[in-house]
């Protein structure tokens, strides 16, 4: 007879081991998750969907993510996938580098927050804006041509 509750026990204890691993702490990141974290007046660019393959944050404007300069460096150019806005204006993006800010550009607003993924974003150029980004700016939301979603 005692050993139907030593049975029961054991059916319960292994029930719970399959649930308990199932908790928000081991929930997919997110560009929700990474924007609650990020800090104020910063744009951030990550090399992967999701806001995942964190490449770097800036407050001011790089006009070369590929040179030694700037916030965004070397391998940063043309990799970013996914971007992130948590200051109080637009950032523009741009296909292109130098400070003529020419080129094709997209723009993220403050009030949109992120795009978790560029894939389906086109610079103004038309050219595919996933892992495409060469600099960036602040500018007010008329200075955009073509906006991230």
């Amino acid at each position: 007879m005692r050993k139907m509750p030593a049975a029961l026990t054991v059916l319960a204890m292994a029930a719970l081991g399959t649930v308990v691993p199932a908790s928000a702490a081991h929930a997919a990141p997110t560009c929700a998750t990474a924007y609650e974290s990020a800090s104020r007046t910063y744009m951030y660019a990550y090399s992967s969907a999701n806001c995942v393959g964190f490449l770097g944050k800036a407050a001011g404007n790089d006009s070369n993510w590929g040179d030694s300069g700037g916030s965004f460096q070397g391998g940063d150019t043309n990799v970013a996938t996914s971007v992130l806005n948590k200051g109080s204006d637009v950032v523009q993006f741009f296909n292109g580098t130098g400070m003529d800010w020419t080129g094709g550009n997209i723009c993220l607003k403050s009030s949109e927050r992120f795009a978790s993924s560029l894939h389906d974003n086109e610079f103004s150029s038309n050219q595919s804006a996933d892992n495409a980004i060469s600099s960036h700016r602040w500018v007010i939301g008329g200075a955009c041509d073509a906006w991230a979603t």
